[in-house]
C-alpha cells in the first residue's frame, strides 16, 4: 500500500472478493464453456432485463435510420451477447499468458509503420474506440515488443485497480491515469513509447465536436493533439473478434493522416474527425461489436440546430 493511504473499506474489500472468486470460477472453466455462458448471460441482460435497451435502440436509431425495426433489434440483441462475452474474456486475462495473446490475435495492417516509429524512438499513438475486445487489442500489440502505456481511469477501489493495473503490467503493458494523461502521454511519446487510448466516449467538456453517423458527437482530442505536438505517427487500432464459434481476434492498425497546417485547432478537430471516421467504417462492418450502451451524443453542441433529435 502506497505509504500515507488509508487502508481499502470493507466495501471495497468485499467487492474486491466478491471479483476474485467470479475471475477464479470463470478462470477454470474451459475457455469455449465460459464464452458460451458469456453470450447466454448477454442474452438474458438484453432481452429480459433490458439494462439500457432504450439507450441501445435509440442509438441504433441514431446510427442507421435507413435499416428497419427487425434489424435494429437484432443488433441490439447481439451487442449484449458480445458485451458479456468480451466481459468475460477480459476477465480471463488476469490468468492468460503473453502465448495465449500470441496464439489467439492476428494483427493487419500497417503495424510495419508502427514498430519502425518505435524504433526509430519516435514513439506513436494508437487510438481505439469500444468495438470488439480494445483490452485484448491493446495486449496483442504489446506482447509483440510495443511499448504500450495504456490511458486508463484510476479505478476508486484501489484493490481492483491495483489488479487491473498488475494483469496488463504482466501482458507488456503499463498504465497512464488518464487525470495525467496529458503530461505523460507527451513523456511517453518522447521516450519512444507508445501511449493507447479509447476515444470514443461522450466528452462532457473540453472535446470537439466531430461527425460520428452523420451526428455531432463530442469527442477528447487527446490523441490528436498528443499527435500534432510530437509529430509521432497515430493509428487506429481495432481488435475484432472472430465469426463464433472462433475464440481468435484479427487486430487492425490504420494510419491516421495527422499534417499541421498552422491552425491547431482546426488541425485538431481535422484529425479527431478523421480517426472518428475510421472507426465508424469498422463499426458499419461489426455493429454488433460495438458499445451501444453508452449515451454517445449525449452532450450537444451550443444551440444544436438541424441535429437529428436525442432522446436520453
Amino acid at each position: 500500500m502506497t505509504k500515507g493511504a488509508s487502508a481499502p473499506s470493507l466495501k471495497h474489500r468485499l467487492e474486491y472478493a466478491a471479483f476474485r472468486f467470479l475471475r477464479g470460477v470463470l478462470s477454470i472453466l474451459p475457455a469455449r464453456v465460459a464464452d458460451d455462458f458469456g453470450g447466454m448471460l448477454g442474452g438474458f441482460v438484453g432481452t429480459l432485463l433490458r439494462i439500457r435497451r432504450d439507450v441501445v435502440d435509440e442509438n441504433l436509431r441514431l446510427a442507421f435510420p435507413d435499416q428497419n425495426d427487425a434489424w435494429r433489434r437484432k443488433v441490439g440483441r447481439a451487442s449484449y451477447r458480445h458485451m458479456v462475452r468480451e466481459m468475460i474474456a477480459t476477465f480471463r486475462m488476469g490468468s492468460t499468458n503473453r502465448d495465449d495473446v500470441l496464439a489467439r490475435t492476428t494483427l493487419h495492417g500497417d503495424i510495419d509503420g508502427l514498430m519502425a516509429a518505435v524504433e526509430a524512438g519516435k514513439g506513436a499513438i494508437i487510438v481505439t474506440g469500444h468495438l470488439g475486445n480494445w483490452e485484448i487489442g491493446g495486449a496483442s500489440v504489446a506482447v509483440r515488443g510495443v511499448p504500450v502505456d495504456a490511458v486508463a481511469l484510476v479505478q476508486a477501489n484501489r484493490l481492483f485497480d491495483r489488479e487491473i493495473v498488475e494483469t496488463r503490467g504482466r501482458l507488456g503493458m503499463t498504465v497512464m491515469p488518464r487525470g495525467a494523461a496529458p503530461r505523460l502521454a507527451l513523456k511517453s511519446i518522447r521516450a519512444g513509447r507508445v501511449p493507447a487510448l479509447v476515444a470514443d466516449q461522450n466528452a462532457r467538456k473540453g472535446g470537439v465536436f466531430v461527425d460520428f453517423f452523420g451526428i455531432p458527437a463530442a469527442t477528447a482530442k487527446g490523441a490528436a493533439v498528443f499527435a500534432l505536438r510530437t509529430g509521432a505517427p497515430i493509428f487506429l487500432g481495432v481488435s475484432i473478434r472472430r465469426p463464433l464459434p472462433s475464440l481468435a481476434y484479427d487486430v487492425n492498425l490504420e494510419r491516421i493522416p495527422a499534417e499541421t497546417t498552422g491552425d491547431m485547432d482546426a488541425d485538431v478537430e481535422r484529425v479527431t474527425q478523421a480517426h472518428t471516421t475510421a472507426l465508424e467504417a469498422w463499426v458499419r462492418r461489426h455493429p454488433e461489436q460495438y458499445f451501444w450502451q453508452h449515451k454517445r451524443w449525449k452532450t450537444r453542441p451550443p444551440g444544436g440546430t438541424g441535429l437529428h433529435p436525442v432522446r436520453y
